[in-house]
C-alpha cells in the first residue's frame, strides 16, 4: 500500500516513518482493497504532554476513513489511529454491499 507522510512544524527522522509504515501495511490483513493512505504528524505548540496529533486517511474503493487522534508519543498515536481503522474496515467488509448493476425498463 502507498502511504504518503507529512510532517508539520517539526523533521520527522526515518525510524519514525518506519514505524507508521509498518503499522499501516498491516491493515491490508483487515481489509485487502486498500488504495492508499495519507498520515499527518502535527506537534501543537502547547505547553501540555498530549501535544502529538496524527491524522490518517484512508482510501478504499468508494470511501474514505478518517481518523485523527492526539496522544504523548506518535507511536502511541499511530497506534490507537490504527486500532481504529481496523475495526472500521473489519465493519466494512462484513457489511452486505448493494449492487450498481440494474436493469433499466
Amino acid at each position: 500500500m502507498k502511504v504518503n507522510t507529512q510532517s508539520v512544524n517539526f523533521n520527522a527522522d526515518e525510524k519514525l516513518l518506519d514505524f507508521v509504515q509498518k503499522r499501516l501495511d498491516k491493515l491490508n490483513l483487515f481489509y485487502d482493497k486498500v488504495i492508499s493512505s495519507d498520515v499527518y504528524l502535527k506537534v501543537e505548540n502547547t505547553s501540555a504532554k498530549e501535544n502529538k496529533i496524527v491524522e490518517i486517511k484512508v482510501h478504499v474503493p468508494r470511501d474514505k476513513f478518517v481518523i485523527k487522534k492526539q496522544c504523548k508519543s506518535f507511536e502511541e498515536a499511530v497506534d490507537s489511529a490504527c486500532s481504529s481503522l481496523e475495526r472500521k474496515l473489519v465493519k466494512k467488509k462484513k457489511k452486505p454491499r448493494a449492487y450498481t448493476s440494474l436493469k433499466f425498463l
